[in-house]
């Protein structure tokens, strides 16, 4: 093959994707990177998260994922290690294809490469609810993080809050259930924002023993404060006016797996991607990390961890691959 082929190659720009580049880079291999289009930017989780409380060093951030991640590519850059780096700066992939041992991929710009080991970090988005016929009512409060999705890094924000979950699932409600056991907020309600509730019983006896109140009207509007920083409260169609102050969204989530669909990868029920305690995937050479590896929390920390396991087993296999021809 005349054209290049990258040892590594890093799919994905999110904390996974920029921690797989860093201990690749670390661990002296080369790294083409792909920290995706400006489309595939608009639909990460990355560009909603704004404040991180939940992970140490990173409260001084007025956004928590993608500033640190801006000032690691910085650092790569300027260390002695920079020419091991590829960036192909603001391009994502759109196909993927195995040829033997060598993965080519198709980038936005219609470019090919070649790699012999990727690790996928496209990771997720949580699904956003439709009020006024439309997610873009939600944007302005999502980022002031007055409307939070995860329980994990924003629980906290509903102590001594009126508090409101958005979700008509099982998830929805036990998304209630652990806000109310840990923080016991002022309020509570659950909107099904004109969906059917969809509880189970012990679910729902949980409910109606904690007093969290269930409303299956439409959301037809949405009010606040300072330009939609301060979140108020919510319009019922029948009339009813929710006041709230923090409201989490449980709605499920998008999950990226379509490079991994094409290659023929294991998922699981829900469509994450299957992968040894490495992030071996079911495709030889092919490793997942961060939001999209199944069985893991969504976690930065989770990210982190997931990804240096892939670099660390990559780079073994290149080591050792050398290795065996020097000894033959």
């Amino acid at each position: 093959m005349d054209q290049k082929v990258y040892p590594v190659c890093v799919i994905g720009g999110g904390s996974a994707g920029t921690m797989a580049v860093l201990r690749t880079i670390l661990n002296n291999d080369e790294c083409l990177f792909f920290p995706g289009s400006p489309k595939d930017k608009k639909r990460s989780r990355d560009l909603w998260v704004r404040k991180i409380e939940n992970i140490p060093g990173h409260f001084q951030y007025k956004r928590g994922i993608q500033e640190p991640n801006l000032e690691t590519m910085k650092w790569i850059l300027q260390s002695d290690f920079k020419d091991n780096l590829h960036t192909q700066k603001n391009t994502g992939v759109v196909s993927v294809e195995k040829q033997g041992d060598i993965f080519k991929i198709i980038d936005s710009n219609n470019q090919t490469h070649f790699a012999e080991y990727i690790v996928l970090c496209t990771g997720v988005m949580d699904v956003q609810p439709e009020i006024k016929g439309t997610i873009e009512t939600v944007f302005d409060y999502a980022n002031a993080q007055t409307i939070d999705y995860c329980l994990i890094c924003d629980g906290h924000h509903v102590l001594n809050k009126k508090a409101s979950v958005i979700g008509h699932g099982n998830g929805a409600a036990w998304s209630a259930i652990m806000l109310h056991e840990r923080y016991h907020p002022k309020d509570f309600h659950i909107l099904t924002n004109g969906k059917k509730a969809d509880f189970s019983p012990d679910t729902q006896k949980l409910i109606n023993l904690y007093g969290i109140k269930v409303n299956e009207a439409l959301i037809i509007d949405i009010f606040g404060q300072d330009k939609g920083r301060i979140l108020e409260g919510f319009i019922l169609e029948d009339g009813t006016t929710i006041e709230t102050d923090i409201c989490f969204v449980s709605m499920g989530m998008l999950i990226y797996n379509d490079i991994a669909r094409e290659l023929g990868a294991e998922l699981d029920e829900r469509g994450f991607v299957k992968g040894d305690e490495a992030g071996l995937t079911s495709v030889p050479g092919l490793y997942v990390a961060g939001d999209l590896k199944a069985n893991t929390k969504k976690q930065i920390y989770t990210a982190w961890d997931t990804a240096v396991n892939s670099a660390n087993a990559i780079n073994l296999k290149i080591r050792s691959k050398k290795r065996q021809q020097l000894l033959k």
